[in-house]
Formats: C-alpha cells, sequence, structure tokens
C-alpha cells in the first residue's frame, strides 16, 4: 500500500498516540482501518485505533482535504429513528487507489479487447471463470462449516483474498444475514465491467446453496459491497458446477445499486 496523509503537519508538542509509529503513520492507520471495516464515525475509529476523537477529527479532516476520505451520512437500512442521520467516513477513489489497484488499466484494457474481439458474452464467461477459480479456496472453508456458520466462513475466506469481508445479522426488517466487503481490489474495473459482481453474486449463492441479493457495490459508489443472505432452510453443499440458469442470484440487482 502506497502512503496516504503522512502526517508532516503535526504540530510540536502533539501526544505520543498521535505520532506515526513503524512503518505506517498514524493517518495510514485512520485510512486502512475505514478501508478495513467500511464507513466509520469518529467514534469507531477512536475505540478502534486507541485514539482520543479529537485527534481522530485532525487526521480525518487533513485525509478529506487531501480526498482520500470524504464525509457521508450513515446509511440506514429500515425505519430511521429521529434526529440527524451520524456522519461517517468513507474511502473516496482517490484514498482506495492507495490500496494496491495499479492494475486497473491493463485489465480494464483486456476486457475492453475481449468484448471486442469476441463479444460481450465471452467477458462473462472470463468473469464466471475467472471466480470460480478464486472459489476453490472459498468452497473448502464453506463446506467445512457447520450450516450457521457458512456465511462466516466465506467472510473469512474473502478476507485472506484481500476483500476486507465480515459477516453479520441484517438490520430489521431483513431477516438473514449481511456478507460485507469492505474492500475490492477490482472495484474501478468492475464500475466498466459489472459481469464481474454479477459472477461474484452467482458463486455466492452457488456456495451458500441458497438465493442471495446484491444489496450495494463500492464499484456503484456504495462504500461498501453488501450481499443479502435470506434466513430459511440450512444451506445445502452444492456440486462443483452449477448450470448458470439455475444459479440462485438476484439477476435483478448483481453489482448495480437497486432502485
Amino acid at each position: 500500500m502506497k502512503n496516504v496523509g503522512e502526517a508532516q503537519e503535526t504540530p510540536t508538542g502533539a501526544p505520543q498516540e498521535e505520532l506515526a509509529t513503524g512503518e505506517r503513520s498514524t493517518r495510514n492507520r485512520v485510512a486502512r482501518s475505514i478501508l478495513d471495516h467500511g464507513p466509520s464515525t469518529v467514534a469507531d475509529l477512536a475505540g478502534r485505533l486507541g485514539l482520543t476523537q479529537a485527534a481522530v477529527r485532525r487526521h480525518l479532516d487533513a485525509l478529506v482535504q487531501e480526498n482520500v476520505v470524504e464525509p457521508r451520512e450513515k446509511r440506514v437500512y429500515g425505519a430511521r429513528g429521529r434526529g440527524r442521520p451520524a456522519k461517517v467516513f468513507a474511502l473516496t477513489d482517490c484514498g482506495r487507489d492507495a490500496f494496491d489497484q495499479s492494475y486497473d488499466k491493463l485489465a480494464a484494457d483486456a476486457l475492453r479487447w475481449i468484448g471486442q474481439t469476441h463479444g460481450e458474452e465471452a467477458v462473462a464467461a472470463f468473469a464466471r471463470a475467472r471466480v470460480a477459480e478464486q472459489a476453490k479456496a472459498y468452497r473448502a472453508a464453506v463446506e467445512a462449516a457447520s450450516p450457521e456458520n457458512r456465511t462466516r466462513a466465506l467472510a473469512k475466506a474473502l478476507t485472506a483474498d484481500g476483500y476486507a469481508a465480515t459477516a453479520r445479522s441484517a438490520p430489521p426488517p431483513r431477516s438473514g444475514e449481511q456478507l460485507c466487503q469492505h474492500h475490492c481490489p477490482v472495484a474501478h474495473v468492475a464500475e466498466q465491467y459489472p459481469q464481474l459482481c454479477e459472477a461474484e453474486t452467482e458463486i455466492f449463492s452457488e456456495l451458500l446453496g441458497t438465493h442471495v441479493q446484491r444489496l450495494a457495490t463500492i464499484a456503484h459508489g456504495d462504500g461498501v459491497c453488501t450481499t443479502f443472505i435470506p434466513r430459511g432452510e440450512a444451506p445445502k453443499t452444492t456440486p462443483q458446477t452449477t448450470p448458470r440458469t439455475a444459479n440462485h442470484a438476484s439477476a435483478s440487482t448483481a453489482g448495480r445499486n437497486p432502485a
């Protein structure tokens, strides 16, 4: 990862907690924490990093000025309570660029050539083949877990692959789980080629043995890629390959924001 927001202007006499430690500055740690956990409040960051809220605000102000992070209203699923929505800070495209996305143009050029030479279906076939290869490790992790822990097992496997994923209960009124990917190494390419998101959604459905619905994607401007897994029948072990016509993924939302 490139350094982001180096704390060059830290005033003399600043508390030790605000100084860079090791190879990564405190400001890098703030940006990395947002990458790993998704859009975060000042209190969230202070708690995770062991900093005062005042220190976090100063680093965030600098990161906003450098176009590494941006403030947003916290996304609310379901009924919104009274009062103003909490403010969270999310990585910008510039901020995400600092986290190992140096081959985006090459990948986009390659997919463009495939589409122009062999047609859009060839792009979709490449996307499915790519994610199927990745999913070999995911499949082993999911099938080794108990049915109630399979979404968490998938999240752990995705994290090992660089997606900074978590699993949690979906907020009301939905009944099920949410798989959240706080980082996407191919987000910039997926902006142009949503087939990458669609293929990923299909493989999640296959691995978990149930219908899934993509609610949001980083590629389309959301802070987190969010996939909803409804609570229902226990997930069943699925064969190595599933015909495309029989997959359970929501094609209407895979790789796109819901209407």
